[in-house]
Parts: C-alpha cells; sequence; structure tokens
C-alpha cells in the first residue's frame, strides 16, 4: 500500500539527512576546533560521506517508493504530505544525475579549499588559493553540465540555493536595484548631517562581548539548550539536526558591536532552523528551508530590521552597559542608534551598513556568473575584482585579503548563494511591512525587550512550512503580492532619510 510506502520514504530520507548531518558535524568542526593538521584526513571523511549520503538518496528503492506514492491519489490528497513527495521527487531527480564519484570528490575538494582559503586570507596571498578556486570551479561547472536545464551553466547552480530563478532573472532584479542604491548611497555618504560614530575608540574585551551576545540571544528567543555559539574565521550557522542547531561569530572587528551583528545574523538563521519541523520531518523536505533567499530573510531581518532599530536599543543598550562596564557609561540610544546606522563605503561585506550590503552582493554575484561561464579566468579575479569595486564603491582595494579572498563561500563550492543575501533582504522587507500591519504593538514589545510576537509571527508564517511552498508562493501566500524591492527600499529609505536630512 502507498501509506507503506510513504512511511518507508519517510524512513529513507531520515537515514539520508542522518548521514548528511554527520558532514555538517564535521564541517562544523572544521570551521571551529579543528586543528590545521587534520585537513587532509578531514578531506576524507567527508568524501566518504558525502558518498554515503548520497547513495541513500538515489537508491533505486527510493526511486521506486515515489514512483509509487505519486501513483495514489488518496495519498495526495493531502497537501502537506502531496509537497512532501513532489519535493522528494525534485530533489531525487537532480541527485541521480550526479555521479556518486562526483560527490565524494567535491566533498574532499572543498574540504582542502576551505582550509587553503584561510591560510591565503591569513597571507594575503592569492596565489595560493588560486589552484583550488580553479578545481572547484571545475567541479562546479561538471556538476551545472550534469543537472542540465537548458541555461547557462551558473543556473543550475543557482537552482540549488533558489529553485526556479535564473541569473538572468536575478540580473533584471539587480541592474536597476543597484543604480537606485548607487545614487541613494551616493546622497547619504553626501549629506552634511552624519551620525556621529560613539563607538569609535570602544574597546571591550571580547569575553565580555561573547557574554553580551549570548544575553541577547536568549531574548530575541535562541534557545541554548538546543544550541551554541563558538567564534570562527567567517560566521555561519549549521542546522546539524533535531535539538541541535550551532552559531558562529568573530570578534576582534573594527567595532564593539559588529559582533553583535554577525551574531544576530547568525541567530535568524538558527532561529529558523530551530522553528522548522524537524522533530517530525527531519532529512524530508518538510523539515527543510524553502530557498536561502528566504533563509536569508531570516537573518536579515534579525540583524537589520530588528538589531539596528531604535526600539531595540531602547532594551538593549542597559543590557550593553551591564556588559561592558565603565566604557559605555556614557553611551544614548540615540548615539548608538546613529553610530550602528553610519552610511560608508567600506572593503569588507560583513561589516557593511544595509545601505552598501547589496552592492557588495552585486558585485559577487556579477564575478561568479563570469567565473562559471568562462568569461573571467580565475587568475584575472583579483584585477577584475579591483576594478568593479572602484566602479561601485570609489575605494581603492588595499590588498586581496580585503578584496576577492575575504569570503569562504567559493573554497566551499558555495557558487550560486551570494545573490541569496540581497533576495534575502528584499524578502525580509516585504515580510516586515505585513509584521507591522498584522502585530501593530511590534515596537513597543521590541523596546521591552519582549520578542516572542515577532517569533511567533515567522514561526507560523515561515518556519512551519518547511518546504510545502516554493519561495514565491510563500511570500504570495504570507503577504498577498509577489517579490518586490519596493517594500526593501521603503524600509531603508524611510529609516536614512531623516538620519541623513535628506
Amino acid at each position: 500500500m502507498a501509506n507503506n510506502a510513504y512511511a518507508q520514504l519517510r524512513g529513507l530520507h531520515r537515514q539520508a539527512g542522518t548521514l548528511g548531518s554527520l558532514g555538517s558535524l564535521l564541517g562544523w568542526d572544521q570551521e571551529t576546533y579543528m586543528p590545521h593538521g587534520g585537513a587532509a584526513f578531514r578531506s576524507e571523511q567527508q568524501g566518504m560521506i558525502a558518498a554515503m549520503a548520497h547513495e541513500k538518496r538515489t537508491s533505486k528503492q527510493v526511486g521506486d517508493l515515489i514512483a509509487e506514492c505519486e501513483g495514489d491519489k488518496a495519498l495526495l490528497s493531502d497537501p502537506a504530505v502531496a509537497a512532501n513527495i513532489r519535493e522528494m521527487r525534485r530533489d531525487y531527480d537532480l541527485a541521480t544525475k550526479l555521479p556518486g564519484e562526483l560527490v565524494a570528490e567535491i566533498a574532499r575538494t572543498t574540504s582542502l579549499a576551505q582550509e587553503a582559503w584561510k591560510l591565503a586570507r591569513e597571507k594575503d596571498d592569492f596565489g595560493a588559493f588560486s589552484p583550488w578556486l580553479e578545481k572547484v570551479l571545475g567541479l562546479m561547472r561538471t556538476k551545472a553540465g550534469l543537472y542540465g536545464g537548458g541555461g547557462e551553466l551558473y543556473d543550475a547552480l543557482l537552482d540549488e540555493y533558489e529553485p526556479g530563478m535564473t541569473g538572468a532573472e536575478i540580473g533584471g532584479i539587480f541592474t536597476p536595484l543597484q543604480g537606485r542604491l548607487s545614487g541613494f548611497v551616493a546622497e547619504l555618504v553626501g549629506s552634511k548631517h552624519q551620525p556621529v560614530d560613539v563607538l569609535a575608540g570602544m574597546d571591550v574585551p571580547n569575553e565580555r562581548q561573547h557574554a553580551f551576545g549570548l544575553e541577547v540571544l536568549r531574548g530575541i528567543g535562541f534557545d541554548l539548550g538546543t544550541g551554541r555559539l563558538d567564534t570562527t574565521t567567517h560566521p555561519f550557522c549549521s542546522g546539524i539536526g533535531p535539538g541541535d542547531t550551532r552559531l558562529t561569530t568573530r570578534y576582534g572587528t573594527t567595532s564593539c558591536l559588529e559582533p553583535l551583528s554577525s551574531t544576530m545574523h547568525e541567530a535568524g538563521h538558527g532561529l529558523y532552523e530551530q522553528g522548522l519541523p524537524k522533530g517530525e520531518h527531519f532529512g524530508e523536505p518538510l523539515g527543510d528551508a524553502v530557498s536561502l533567499g528566504v533563509h536569508e530573510s531570516q537573518s536579515r531581518m534579525w540583524e537589520n530590521f530588528v538589531g539596528r532599530s531604535r526600539v531595540f536599543w531602547g532594551w538593549a543598550l542597559p543590557v550593553a552597559k551591564r556588559h561592558f562596564g565603565p566604557v559605555f557609561d556614557g553611551a544614548t540610544v540615540e548615539g548608538v542608534y546613529g553610530a550602528v546606522n553610519r552610511v560608508q563605503r567600506s572593503f569588507i561585506r560583513v561589516e557593511a551598513d544595509e545601505a552598501t550590503y547589496n552592492l557588495h552582493v552585486m558585485l559577487r554575484f556579477g564575478l561568479e556568473r563570469d567565473l562559471v561561464s568562462g568569461a573571467l579566468a580565475v587568475k584575472d579575479l583579483p584585477g577584475e575584482w579591483d576594478k568593479r569595486f572602484k566602479v561601485l564603491f570609489g575605494l581603492e582595494v588595499p590588498d586581496n585579503r580585503r578584496g576577492c579572498l575575504q569570503d569562504v563561500h567559493w573554497s566551499c563550492g558555495l557558487i550560486g548563494y551570494f545573490p541569496t543575501y540581497t533576495l534575502g533582504n528584499l524578502y525580509a522587507g516585504q515580510f516586515w511591512e505585513q509584521i507591522h500591519k498584522d502585530l501593530p504593538g511590534l515596537e513597543g514589545e521590541i523596546a521591552r525587550g519582549e520578542f516572542s510576537s515577532l517569533l511567533g509571527w515567522l514561526r507560523g508564517k515561515v518556519h512551519a512550512h518547511g518546504r510545502r511552498y516554493r519561495a514565491g508562493e510563500l511570500c504570495r501566500l504570507v503577504t498577498g503580492r509577489p517579490l518586490t524591492p519596493e517594500p526593501f527600499m521603503r524600509y531603508l529609505e524611510g529609516k536614512l532619510r531623516p538620519m541623513y536630512k535628506i
């Protein structure tokens, strides 16, 4: 019977998901506590786990069970079950196009490439990373070619992160938005009314910043009983499995509050992971995030829409003063609010303000699209990065560490990921407008340090669905309209124009 087939299918997906979670755990350890000397063996471990998980996901038994379930109309009458099977079919059809040897080789190579990137970034040596980027790109092109689809190779890679989107579609969104943002940034940085950086020169020990971050995590609703916070070179969140969500952040940056932005960004991802129905659907599409764009909407919302708001600092400033001590005694809500919303052209994406951030993403989108197509050679990447950066930001890139070596993504094989950051901002802007319609008292709640209504809204409207809906469908379901940049720009301009008196 199909119901029995569906139960078997779910069991096999849980097994595959468990193997995948072991790979995630190995990856988390590599980025946090693994000694550098373990890199070579770790690549073997990652390759073996990836091959085993791929074999489990692509077995003939899985294909036969999906087909049996697809033929049972009674089973498919349940919309949630139908969506689960629909996405299982999509995943299976894509996975079976890739040979297990390729999947294992990608896991091994990217594991080694990440270690090469860390050292190259530390030493500002692009030449040391260049061969690894060549290898990763070659593997990604091979994978994209096997996926097929008829469009440019980049589309097949992008589809892994934002199903249904193409490079051309994203370019159609980004090109006019880039012009609008560039003009807006020019207005802001040219204004005579610049917020004072009251945080300049404030030195707060890392352990105090960490304690402050933990208290904020607890306040916004991240469950530290099923999660943890550690440090790494490039912050990330890893949803290992049910009851295990791991965040990382970094310290020693230019601002004593920048680590909080990283922590809240990853917490947004973590809250989504903790809100997914993994207990019931681990390893299945219904227990997974709808897309990386929607995932990023959660991180960007908590980092910026909440964490850079005036009302948030009405609550958070007394908490910061308690942790940071006398250095923060003279800080005021208005002063901190202005400081964390200062707009300035800068080199590092993860430290960028809201107005310039998307320009960083658009730069990477164009570069990686050209790298995949072959229009840009790896050896020419530093020079092309610097040239395009100068056009977008008007700044001369001083070194590759603050240029093309600053992000971990390409070493991990996450090609097609970057545009989801800006898509996440756009989804967040549209969700945020709807949230304020549905929760008219939200501003007052945040000012009191009450975040349960906001988190509850996100849990019910976004997290609980898993992949039941595609991203565009979810956006229309939640907000009543398709994705558009207008809500995000209304939010950004509405906040910054009064601050800069333009």
